[in-house]
């Protein structure tokens, strides 16, 4: 079986360039023979195209309950968990446990299970947030058991990946603290499905401030940072960024991380234990921000369209994340920048970023399994609807516009055009993965060379 050219080799190192930096691509040698099934990853990045839209439908049609939520049971709170669970964690999911064994070298252990957890996985989230949508805690618990059950079983198969990697210590170092800070969300998680079900094991603010350090900044934010040193190389056809600054870029996010979880377990000292994790996700960031601007200005396709626009938002959004934690640090409980701070983070962030990676990664990866047994495969652009991808990143950017502005002004008018612009942006993107998979299929279907 011939491993597919995914792109054209780099070009030599420049005199004195480390000598440990690997080719953007260079760890693609051998790849085929770690790919999961192509109906595996693809299941569950549908998944989360499904969950964002239907999401963007909850904030359409529940417009009017938006501008008096406070974070409690309610049709806001499902929107919320739609995206974080149902689209950022199944895509985490998804992509983790494609490449970084592609990345470390070493294949998923039982290739069988992710795709046995995926059904598990997806009904627990729909039953999870429709106990919310409709404040029935024992439809949450329910649906929360399942989610809990697969993410174990998630993180015990990225444990092992981990355990047995070859290289790439930035990304393994990114994939422990994601992991520990795993662990700490599904024990937040059980701590509040208890507290709505009337026993209690935490207090409400601090199974929410851990729920919130561990899952947005720990679990997803640190595989979406570790993730970057595999994927923007790739994409971009530049050098990976040398261990020892992804180390240090690593170091300052998990101790921002740990320094937030704790905060959240001590109130005593919780101010100043923020304000030091807000100072160390600042100095993360800024190291982050110099690997990543190293590597496109030494690739041979820095210009990644659509794709790389989501992801400079996305690290704008991370940006403003900081800003308005220190905003919401110094006003009272009831000024919107709290909720103006988790929006920056769940949908400037988080969200935009994924979808610039689900641009590019898709088509990438449907092209490497079309290429199998072939000598002539598509090239990911064949498979790509780039009409369908523009619309979504410029409805995707408006959304959130339009949604914090009502977030801001308490108004149910403009929350409702958010709605509706997010639901045009990610019916598009679901136009463009179907279109994919049509076309994958359509080559996959295709006799061999």
């Amino acid at each position: 079986m011939k491993t597919p050219q995914a792109h054209a080799p780099p070009p030599a190192p420049a005199p004195g360039a480390a000598r440990r930096a690997a080719l953007g691509g260079s760890f693609l040698s051998g790849a085929v023979g770690r790919l999961l099934p192509a109906s595996v990853p693809f299941r569950y990045f549908g998944a989360a195209v499904v969950f964002h839209l239907a999401a963007w439908l909850v904030v359409l049609l529940s417009a009017a309950d938006w501008p008096a939520w406070r974070g409690g049971l309610g049709w806001p709170l499902a929107a919320l968990h739609l995206v974080t669970l149902g689209t950022l964690a199944a895509s985490a999911i998804g992509a983790s446990l494609q490449l970084l064994p592609v990345a470390t070298r070493m294949p998923v252990r039982w290739p069988r299970l992710p795709a046995l957890l995926w059904w598990i996985y997806v009904p627990g989230v729909v039953v999870l947030t429709a106990g919310m949508g409709l404040a029935r805690p024992p439809w949450l618990a329910l649906g929360a058991a399942g989610v809990i059950a697969v993410l174990l079983g998630y993180g015990l198969l990225l444990a092992l990946n981990l355990r047995g990697a070859r290289g790439m210590a930035g990304v393994v170092l990114h994939g422990w603290g994601a992991l520990i800070a795993l662990a700490l969300l599904l024990a937040s998680a059980t701590a509040l499905v208890m507290l709505w079900l009337g026993r209690p094991l935490l207090d409400r603010d601090s199974a929410r401030g851990l729920h919130l350090a561990a899952g947005v900044f720990g679990f997803m934010g640190l595989l979406a940072l570790g993730l970057s040193s595999v994927l923007l190389p790739m994409f971009a056809l530049g050098r990976v960024p040398d261990d020892r600054r992804q180390l240090a870029a690593g170091g300052a996010a998990l101790a921002a991380v740990a320094l937030a979880a704790a905060a959240a377990l001590a109130p005593a000292v919780a101010m100043p234990l923020r304000v030091t994790a807000l100072l160390c996700g600042a100095v993360g960031l800024v190291l982050h921000l110099r690997l990543m601007r190293g590597v496109l200005a030494g690739a041979m396709r820095p210009d990644l369209g659509w794709g790389g626009r989501l992801m400079h938002m996305g690290w704008a959004g991370l940006a403003l994340t900081l800003v308005l934690a220190a905003a919401a640090l110094a006003a009272d409980a009831a000024s919107p920048w709290a909720r103006l701070f988790g929006l920056a983070a769940v949908g400037g962030w988080l969200t935009s970023f994924l979808f610039g990676v689900l641009q590019r990664i898709l088509p990438f990866l449907a092209a490497m399994h079309a290429a199998q047994g072939r000598r002539r495969a598509p090239t990911p652009s064949a498979l790509t609807l780039g009409r369908a991808l523009a619309w979504h990143a410029v409805a995707h950017a408006l959304a959130l516009v339009l949604l914090a502005a009502g977030i801001a002004a308490s108004s149910a008018l403009l929350v409702r055009a958010a709605g509706a612009t997010g639901t045009v942006g990610a019916a598009a993107f679901a136009v463009f993965l179907a279109t994919l998979l049509q076309r994958l299929r359509r080559a996959m279907a295709a006799p061999a060379d």
